[in-house]
């Protein structure tokens, strides 16, 4: 595929990967305030990036930093072959999906080859790195969270897809839990009322879950969107979730 992403925006770049592979399109946009700047990758850049800078730039001036907007795609829409997110976003194998499971080559490279391209091309402030998604690519963000060392301090998960390969996620958060009794990061929850009820309610056994052993320094943020469902609840869940991420407390 050539020519503008489904987004309707270039690439900023292109950028191979050792880890996976593959050759990942990266969308930018920079804000024009001097940096450094904090730096948020959001999953599904093909189809989530456009509205991800509409939901920063509809914040109110000053509500949160200047902020560098990145888009992690593929040049390619959902469902289309050159789209890879089956096998990126997911920690564990499902049948449904026989590539899958390759979330942990993923979240190499965005940590090993993404953000040091990031830090080549951009004024990033090393100290403050988001990651943010939708459904699949939530499912991604949780994952970079329950590590043993997060390498992202802020995570926005908007109606993450907890149900993947019989709830693993929820296994992975406690058998961390287990082994240690903190965990840096500031975490944004959000689902629309109106989402199917695997949805909803995966997402409440994962907030009891927390709650029931919370993590040490684990600052979590949770929403729940009324008469919104999983399809119309991004936008308020990006304007929602940037906004009280990097935010005033």
């Amino acid at each position: 595929m050539t020519g503008p992403s489904p987004a309707g925006v270039k690439p900023a770049f292109k950028l191979p990967s050792p880890e996976t592979g593959t050759e990942y399109w990266i969308f930018a946009e920079a804000p024009a305030a001097p940096g450094p700047w904090p730096a948020v990758a959001f999953m599904d850049g093909d189809d989530l990036f456009a509205p991800a800078v509409a939901a920063y730039h509809s914040l109110p001036a000053g509500k949160i930093p200047p902020l560098l907007l990145v888009g992690v795609g593929y040049g390619g829409s959902f469902g289309r072959p050159v789209n890879r997110r089956g096998r990126d976003y997911t920690p564990a194998r499902h049948a449904d999906e026989p590539a899958s499971g390759g979330a942990d080559d993923f979240l190499r490279f965005l940590t090993a080859t993404l953000w040091p391209g990031l830090a080549r091309r951009y004024p990033v402030d090393p100290t403050r790195r988001g990651i943010a998604g939708h459904s699949l690519g939530s499912l991604l963000v949780l994952h970079a969270l329950f590590q043993p060392q997060p390498f992202f301090t802020h995570f926005l998960a908007s109606a993450p897809s907890i149900w993947w390969a019989e709830r693993a996620l929820l296994q992975q958060a406690a058998a961390l839990r287990t082994a240690q009794a903190a965990l840096p990061g500031k975490l944004f929850l959000g689902v629309g009322e109106d989402d199917s009820d695997s949805m909803t309610g995966d997402l409440a056994q994962l907030e009891r879950q927390l709650a029931a052993r919370p993590f040490a320094r684990l600052e979590i943020i949770s929403r729940r969107f009324p008469r919104k469902n999983h399809f119309n609840v991004l936008p308020m869940a990006f304007v929602t979730g940037l906004g009280v991420l990097f935010g005033p407390p």
